[in-house]
């Protein structure tokens, strides 16, 4: 059971005080507060009302919002583009939202040392475009696209390139950090090799502002590929699409990305954008996609591919080597989360993960939980790394009902995909959503470790508090 806190509750001398620290014109107080500071992306996750809105343009104004926070006993929930979805940047014990989206510049590119420094607040997709500019790459790139820098390095984002690319942590260098004491602490350095101490910069990598907040960060970019081709693959059903898998991770094809998608689901996508798909009658699709230096690389690679996938029962592939034709697929598979939102009435999601192998066995139990409780259910997600996007659609439900319902499948989701050696989340972190899941899969030690870790870093538990490990009754 949770009990809340007892955190002063902000007032008007309190927003007055920001207000000095910061700018009248970026603090809102109150009724002043836009409903989208409310919530995230899953509305349905949480609503909690925020009592003051601050948006930071400074590590300077951060650090000093958050020591009068911390003198003052104020809970504070960082916050980005608010577009995660497990509830992370949702203020549930009321306080202060600190927004880094404002803080939104690139400072500096080092193409010297392949680096990049960028304020929390640059957009995923406004780094990955300048980088393109600069002649360089910015590889991590998640579904959302609008999401902030911040964000992804405090809930590691992966993407649809993570198996050729890895994920957000691999790419950050240093951060420049404000503790909840309002003390500012630079974690990592701009060095090719470092074993010098304890890596917190990783610790701190994907501890969803619950530990401090980061005000800027170095990042590092990998030259530009030369050539990227795209292959749509049609199968039969899931159990030969997924199964295809282990010959990719296990060669030297060294595919960039390998994605799945059920037929349902490409349905909607591509009506949903309006694109005509090379193929659309198969019962699944795997989606391959091959980097490399020159075309005959890549063309060899696709064709050796190829083969593999018509070994293991796939109907056909299609090659698609052009913008257009790649655009298509890609843009498809990206708006797979907006297509199932438009086509039902509301909305629960997941991103759990297991192990590659066992992706169409976990699937198979989600077809059967559909069928008993009479809930529309769609599993799509990135096979080479077994991270599966689960989403649970109420169509014309009674409201009740499926709030009822949700839970509880939930609940068999995460049981069934710890039985297979999985995990909670494979990259929209936790937030408050998922923290009771967390704490079943990791057990009291664990926890009772990252309870230590917390109180190290926000001893007063005012930094935002209920994320990732819920605060308990004493």
């Amino acid at each position: 059971m949770e009990n809340k806190m007892e955190y002063k509750k902000v007032d008007l001398q309190d927003a007055e005080q920001i207000r000095k620290l910061t700018s009248p014109g970026r603090v809102f107080w109150g009724d002043e507060i836009e409903y989208d500071y409310h919530h995230d992306e899953m509305p349905d996750l949480g609503v909690a009302a925020p009592e003051l809105v601050v948006q930071v343009l400074t590590t300077e104004e951060t650090s000093a919002v958050m020591r009068y926070a911390f003198e003052h006993n104020i809970p504070v929930t960082p916050r980005g583009a608010g577009t995660g979805l497990s509830g992370g940047a949702v203020a549930i014990y009321g306080g202060i939202i600190l927004c880094t989206e404002k803080m939104n510049q690139i400072l500096e590119w080092d193409l010297d040392t392949m680096s990049v420094v960028a304020e929390p607040g640059v957009l995923v997709m406004q780094l990955a475009n300048e980088a393109l500019e600069q002649g360089v790459f910015y590889p991590p790139e998640p579904g959302e696209k609008t999401a902030t820098i911040g964000g992804n390095v405090m809930t590691n984002a992966g993407g649809m390139k993570a198996v050729g690319y890895g994920v957000t942590r691999n790419y950050v260098i240093s951060m420049e950090c404000v503790l909840p004491n309002g003390d500012i602490m630079q974690f990592g350095s701009n060095v090719a090799k470092n074993t010098s101490g304890y890596d917190i910069k990783d610790l701190i990598i994907g501890s969803e502002g619950t530990l401090c907040i980061v005000t800027k960060l170095r990042m590092r970019v990998i030259p530009q590929p030369k050539v990227s081709w795209t292959l749509l693959v049609p199968y039969p059903n899931l159990e030969a699409c997924v199964g295809t898998v282990p010959d990719f991770i296990n060669s030297s094809l060294n595919p960039t990305a390998i994605e799945y998608m059920p037929k349902s689901l490409l349905d909607d996508a591509a009506q949903y954008l309006n694109k005509v798909m090379p193929h659309k009658t198969a019962e699944a699709y795997l989606i391959l996609m091959f980097d490399g230096v020159s075309e005959e690389d890549v063309e060899r690679r696709c064709d050796e591919a190829a083969a593999v996938c018509l070994k293991h029962g796939a109907e056909d592939v299609f090659l698609c080597n052009t913008d257009e034709r790649k655009e298509a697929v890609w843009s498809v598979r990206g708006s797979a989360l907006e297509a199932l939102k438009a086509s039902t009435t509301d909305m629960d999601e997941c991103d759990i993960v297991v192990p590659r192998n066992r992706i169409a066995d976990f699937s198979g139990f989600a077809d059967t939980k559909m069928e008993q409780y009479d809930v529309r259910i769609s599993i799509q997600g990135h096979a080479g790394d077994g991270n599966m996007h689960i989403q649970l659609m109420r169509d014309d439900m009674d409201p009740t009902l499926f709030e009822k319902r949700c839970p509880v499948i939930m609940k068999e989701f995460y049981a069934k995909a710890k039985e297979m050696g999985g995990q909670v989340s494979g990259e929209h972190g936790i937030g408050h959503a998922r923290a009771e899941a967390l704490e079943t899969f990791m057990g009291e030690k664990m926890i009772a470790l990252y309870q230590g870790i917390k109180a190290v870093f926000d001893e007063k538990q005012i930094l935002n508090p209920g994320k990732v490990i819920r605060i308990k009754a004493k």
